[in-house]
């Protein structure tokens, strides 16, 4: 890791009290995202942290940026003594595909790595007296739907129902779930002195995320960006699932405010530590037509690898996200319709031409 930030601090000044964010995985689109938002609504000094170096744009919208690992406990005890933390979003993390095929660096990145974050934000925490808010984004690879008929007949799944995921990946998360929960609630359980600031921990299950800007990296969820790009280049896709494969999506922008209207909810409103939250849940035919529709020239045909499947059919075909939306007022913006007419195509014909 970088022995100091790539951009000098950004100077405190004004009644209200600047607020200092940490963004791991800050170079992913979730980040830009989030450093984009946090940037234009002021009020907050941004710290950045990749595996790589962030881009020129980007790292000037934050008060310091570092390149590191968030296996790296030495490294990241450091960037903390160097700030003094009121929010943490980590959104850095090794992903399926890549979790299945090594599974130990995916637990080193994703459990390990969440560990070390939430120690950090712990003593942070307690020396100070006050809570550091820790906002995770957790998956729908939480979940192991017992098969394909349970899968049907459940319909919206509850937070607290079929957590049986098959995945590496999966598996991680759960585990930082009830680490996140653990640090907030249990801490220091039969210590007779409560700490009197703890880990704030804040986490939502993400669904399949479709993105108009970033091309699509072989995720297993990657069947619905992949098809739309494909049509767009004037390519023929061959679906790696069945006709019928149905699980939950919300579009990119979506996903970072859904992250950024958790972060800013009152936590007396707040009922629970992980929330579902979703916006569509259409077959993989059903996009396919939305795909036609709108490049009649796309050719779309299915080759289904089955282990992919297998993967996709373990996961739900919808969620229940009423305690997010009761909580902290959840809402989409795009349900499947305005994903497609107001961002995907648009945004993606002007990408390529088409």
């Amino acid at each position: 890791m970088a022995d100091g930030p790539t951009t000098s601090p950004t100077a405190t000044s004004g009644a209200a009290r600047r607020r200092t964010v940490l963004i791991t995985g800050a170079g992913g689109e979730i980040g830009h995202g989030l450093i984009d938002a946090l940037h234009a609504e002021g009020g907050f000094d941004i710290v950045a942290m990749d595996l790589k170096e962030l881009d020129g744009a980007l790292r000037g919208r934050c008060a310091a940026a570092y390149t590191g690992d968030v296996t790296d406990a030495g490294a990241l005890a450091k960037v903390f003594e160097r700030h003094g933390f009121d929010v943490v979003h980590h959104l850095a993390a090794l992903l399926s595909s890549s979790g299945e095929r090594n599974p130990e660096l995916a637990h080193a990145v994703n459990v390990q790595g969440t560990l070390n974050l939430l120690r950090l934000s712990n003593e942070l925490a307690r020396s100070r007296g006050r809570d550091v808010q820790f906002i995770f984004p957790s998956s729908i690879a939480v979940y192991g739907m017992p098969g394909l008929a349970a899968k049907s007949d459940i319909g919206a799944v509850h937070e607290d129902r079929c957590l049986n995921p098959i995945t590496m990946y999966g598996v991680n998360k759960l585990a930082c779930e009830h680490l996140g929960r653990y640090y907030a609630d249990h801490y220091m359980r039969l210590s007779p002195d409560a700490p009197k600031g703890r880990v704030d921990f804040r986490c939502l299950r993400f669904p399949g995320i479709i993105s108009a800007h970033t091309l699509p990296t072989g995720g297993t969820s990657d069947f619905a960006p992949e098809m739309i790009h494909a049509a767009a280049k004037g390519e023929p896709y061959a679906c790696f699932v069945r006709p019928d494969t149905r699980i939950p999506f919300m579009t990119m922008p979506d996903a970072v405010r859904s992250l950024l209207t958790l972060a800013a909810a009152p936590k007396e409103r707040l009922t629970t530590r992980v929330y579902n939250v979703g916006a569509f849940s259409p077959s993989a035919a059903e996009i396919a037509d939305l795909v036609r529709a709108a490049f009649p020239a796309a050719e779309v045909s299915y080759k289904v690898t089955e282990a992919r499947q297998a993967i996709v059919d373990s996961w739900p075909a919808s969620v229940d996200d009423d305690h997010a939306r009761r909580d902290w007022g959840w809402a989409p913006q795009h349900d499947l319709r305005a994903a497609f007419s107001e961002y995907l195509i648009p945004t993606i014909r002007k990408r390529y031409g088409a």
